[in-house]
Order: structure tokens, then sequence, then C-alpha cells
């Protein structure tokens, strides 16, 4: 198995040298947008560019893709079907927020064989906080292994929602006039949501795509926390398939009540 201490020094030094810097300071000419909404700035690219090149060179054989480089093509997508092991990097998880000068972003990197999550690293870079998982050997931040929150009552759970439920009204919406659960708590940012799961600071994160750059770390990091993480309708995740509602959870009850609210005709 990778050491997972080498990719976390990656990550750390590449957000140091490349995004911290440009944090509040960048100019117009290096924010531009690759569709209306969707904005990508200097700090994206080069930063998907050095890990590229530092992770190509770590594994033998591995490939690489990250959000930027599938904007210029989505066919790099195929990779994910390949037997090779594949990096996935979003080199600015959180862009409009960094973008607008505003905290919450990060980093995600993740390593997947056969669209399964071997390994993940999740660094917020203004706490400088890392978080990372192998398969089967759990979810650590530093020293300390990471457990999800205990299971509450659902008039206790808090979490992130994004995109829309059956009935048409946006997931945010429809969980939180259900009048069953606390809140939702929307960052704008996939991995800080993720961290907080591990954490046991929230107990749910909702997403109406499952682009691998997002979500593979994530769904790694929370199972192996022992959480549950997985697609919406309760198959198992797999990293190639990128456009399925995922949900994770701190566990069963949490999942079931934020299923059936959002499935509700």
């Amino acid at each position: 198995m990778i050491d997972r201490k080498i990719v976390a020094n990656f990550i750390r030094d590449a957000a140091r040298t490349l995004i911290l810097p440009r944090f509040r300071a960048l100019t117009s000419g290096e924010i531009r947008e690759k569709r209306p909404g969707d904005p990508v700035t200097i700090a994206d690219i080069e930063t998907e560019r050095e890990l590229s090149r530092l992770l190509s060179e770590l594994v033998p054989g591995a490939q690489v893709i990250g959000e930027e480089s599938v904007a210029e093509d989505a066919a790099r997508l195929d990779q994910l079907g390949s037997e090779a092991p594949v990096w996935v990097i979003d080199p600015v998880d959180g862009t409009s927020n960094f973008a607008k000068g505003r905290p919450g972003f990060a980093v995600i990197v993740a390593l997947v064989r056969r669209g399964l999550p071997e390994a993940g690293w999740i660094y917020d870079p203004l706490a400088d906080a890392m978080i990372s998982a192998a398969q089967g050997e759990g979810a650590w931040e530093g020293p300390r292994r990471l457990t999800v929150a205990a299971a509450v009552p659902p008039e206790r759970l808090t979490g992130s929602a994004y995109g829309r439920a059956r009935s048409g009204a946006r997931a945010a919406k429809a969980l939180n006039e259900s009048g069953r659960i606390r809140g939702v708590y929307n960052q704008g940012c996939s991995g800080l949501e993720y961290m907080a799961l591990a954490r046991g600071t929230s107990q749910f994160s909702l997403h109406s795509r499952s682009l691998p750059w997002d979500h593979a770390a994530g769904m790694l990091i929370v199972g192996e926390a022992g959480g549950r993480a997985g697609f919406l309708d309760g198959a198992a995740y797999d990293a190639r398939i990128v456009d399925r509602p995922v949900l994770a959870t701190s566990g069963p009850e949490a999942w079931r009540t934020v299923h059936d609210i959002i499935t509700a005709p």
C-alpha cells in the first residue's frame, strides 16, 4: 500500500506554494469560467499540474485524471475503466468560495483501482488539517483515528445536501421543511463536508452527481470512519459512475431518514 504520508506532503506543499498565496490575491486575469457559474483559477490549474507530475512518478504505471483535465477533454474519464490504478485529483474543491476570497475550500486526492477507492486524502489548507484513509486501515487525522458520530434522534441530524429531491424541490429545502431533521448547512465544499462527517460533527452529506474528484476520497474516508457511503439507491460506490446521486451518513438510521425524505414523491 502507498505511504500516505508521502502523498500528504505532496498535497500540503502544493497548497502552501500554489493555493494559499493566491487566496484573496487573485487578479481578474487569473479567474475564468469553464461554464457559466463554474469558475476555475490559476491555482486550480497549477496545483493539478504539480500533483499530477508528482503522483504519476510515485506509482509506476498509474494514470492521473483531474477535474481540470477532464474539463478540457471528457474522454479522460475513460481511464477510470482501465486495469491500471488511477490518481484522481480535485486541486481546489470549493473553487467558487476560493475565487470570491471566502473560506471553504480543500484539496482532494484519491487512488482508485477498477472503480474502487483504495486510498484518499482531504486537506483543508486554511486550517492545515489533513484527513486520510486507506482501504481496511481506518480514517486518520494525524495520530487520531476518526469515528463518525454516534446515532442521534432524527431531529438532531445536521449535514449538507445538494441537488433535488424526487418531489422536484431542492434537496436542502425538502430536508429543512420536512420537520424531521435539525437542519442543512451547506459549505459549498464537499471535501470539508466529508471531513465533518468523519470527525463526527455532522451526520450526512448528499450530492446529486458522483463526480470522482469530489467523492472518491470522501466515500472511502467516511466508510473507514465507520459510516455508510454509497449511491443513494443503495448500490456500492463506484468511481466509474459519474452522474448518480451519492449519500454518506454517520450510520443506518441517518441514512434511512435522509433517503426517505429525498425519495418521497
